[in-house]
């Protein structure tokens, strides 16, 4: 506005009168002069009015792009206008409002495969391309972490290892060649990996960006029982089959020498015909002991608790080794102060068929002139009432190598160490544990090789009694 006046004036000039104007210069300057300013002023006032307008909503805007660019997704503009200005601020929002939904759903996606691996049982382990761990669930952490510490005893006791140059966040030493193969030949790769006394089942995938394999994801397993119960039926079939096989060979042989006419006399056939039915019963025995154990380890042991004096029991018992023991020349002990003592929930078949196994056990491992003992005494533990029960010998022991597994079915000391030539079936000490754990009982074992064995069981008392 201001330049079209001053245009204006100028143009007007040449037409006044030369005399007027030299008698009225002073006001036409004095005009001219606040023609100028009313034109700066009213310039000013349009430069504040499109500064309001235009550069204060961008400065808005820029202040909202920042803060969405720090994390606060939700920041809108509150500018209500129908130009373009409004049109970008209704744009910006909108976008905002995507973003923010955008970035929930992300959030809300990685809570729920972090909640995933959190249940997991599984352990699973992520490596980078340079076997970096960059991801765990809680159950691979503390495998990692538990081999980590195994790889740093093994360097601390000076042995080679492959991790020497790396950190404790590098894929351990059990996984390293699965690890190579998986970033090598890519693929799925899966094998079990025996660490100390556990073995894992390791499943190992590449993970890929464009094509390239970037690093491997791993999901483990403890398989350590399923292992251990594959190699206990194989062993049971095993077992099975060999203490089967003897005495049906024996039977076999000895009918057909009957059938050959190979006795030549009535005593002859008797000794042959006595041989069949003594591998008949041990038979018989193997299969009635297999019965009773499979029953008693799926839970359905038949037992009929009642009220048991200990002390009668263990003198009937005593009384019917007694007999065995001057046979073979060993002296039997038999040491029980308490005047009485009450089982108040035991099976006494059952009772009688522990003691009964682990005597003749006793008795078949211990030279003659030895002693065997059985002690019964009242106890304490964790502040409950107790009576141990202790049957001790002195025969050759057993090796502590072997002691962890006596309970197992089959299990057999060196048979070059029994006296005479009966041999078990390697089922009575596993048959025992299980009448002693139905019964909430305990059964340990100590044994020096050379000096003797003792067998010391535990049965819990009423506390009122």
């Amino acid at each position: 506005m201001g330049c079209v006046l001053i245009a204006l004036g100028l143009f007007l000039l040449p037409y006044i009168d030369t005399n007027f104007a030299e008698s009225e210069s002073r006001d036409i300057k004095r005009l001219f002069t606040y023609i100028c300013i009313i034109g700066f002023s009213l310039t000013t006032f349009f430069a504040l009015f499109l500064f309001t307008k235009i550069t204060q909503p961008m400065q808005q805007l820029i202040q909202a792009a920042n803060a969405i660019r720090k994390g606060n997704y939700g920041t809108r503009l509150s500018l209500v206008t129908s130009d373009e200005i409004g049109e970008l601020a209704n744009t910006f929002n909108h976008m905002a409002a995507q973003l923010e939904d955008n970035i929930r759903n992300l959030n809300h996606e990685k809570e729920h495969l972090a909640s995933v691996l959190r249940s997991m049982t599984d352990a699973v382990v992520t490596f980078d391309g340079e076997g970096k761990v960059i991801l765990t669930n809680p159950p691979g952490e503390k495998i990692m972490q538990a081999w980590y510490d195994l790889d740093w005893e093994r360097m601390d006791e000076g042995q080679e290892s492959e991790q020497s140059d790396k950190t404790l966040r590098d894929v351990p030493e059990p996984l390293l060649p699965l690890f190579r193969m998986v970033m090598e030949q890519g693929g799925d790769q899966n094998s079990n990996v025996h660490v100390q006394q556990g073995v894992w089942s390791v499943q190992m995938a590449p993970l890929y960006a464009d094509s390239v394999i970037r690093g491997a994801v791993a999901v483990l397993r403890d398989v350590t029982e399923e292992v251990r119960l594959e190699k206990m039926r194989r062993d049971f079939v095993a077992n099975v089959s060999h203490e089967i096989r003897t005495p049906l060979s024996m039977m076999q042989g000895y009918s057909e020498a009957l059938l050959d006419g190979m006795a030549t006399s009535p005593e002859e056939s008797e000794e042959l015909i006595q041989v069949i039915h003594d591998e008949s019963l041990r038979m018989g025995r193997l299969v009635k002991d297999l019965l009773d154990l499979a029953r008693m380890e799926a839970g359905h042991t038949d037992m009929v608790m009642k009220e048991v004096d200990l002390g009668e029991l263990l003198e009937r018992v005593y009384r019917k080794f007694s007999v065995r023991s001057k046979e073979q020349g060993i002296q039997l002990h038999f040491e029980f102060e308490q005047p009485t003592i009450e089982l108040q929930q035991a099976d006494e078949d059952r009772l009688e068929q522990v003691f009964t196994n682990l005597l003749d056990n006793a008795f078949r491992h211990t030279p003659t002139g030895k002693n065997v003992m059985i002690s019964v005494e009242r106890v304490t533990y964790l502040r409950a009432p107790f009576v141990r029960v202790s049957v001790k010998d002195q025969g050759v022991g057993i090796p502590s190598s072997d002691l962890p597994f006596i309970f197992e079915r089959f299990y057999k000391a060196d048979k070059a160490r029994v006296r005479g030539e009966s041999v078990g079936t390697g089922l009575g000490l596993a048959i025992v544990k299980n009448i002693v754990d139905a019964h909430q009982g305990m059964i340990t074992v100590n044994s020096v090789l050379g000096e003797g064995t003792e067998f010391i069981l535990q049965f819990p008392l009423d506390s009122s009694k």
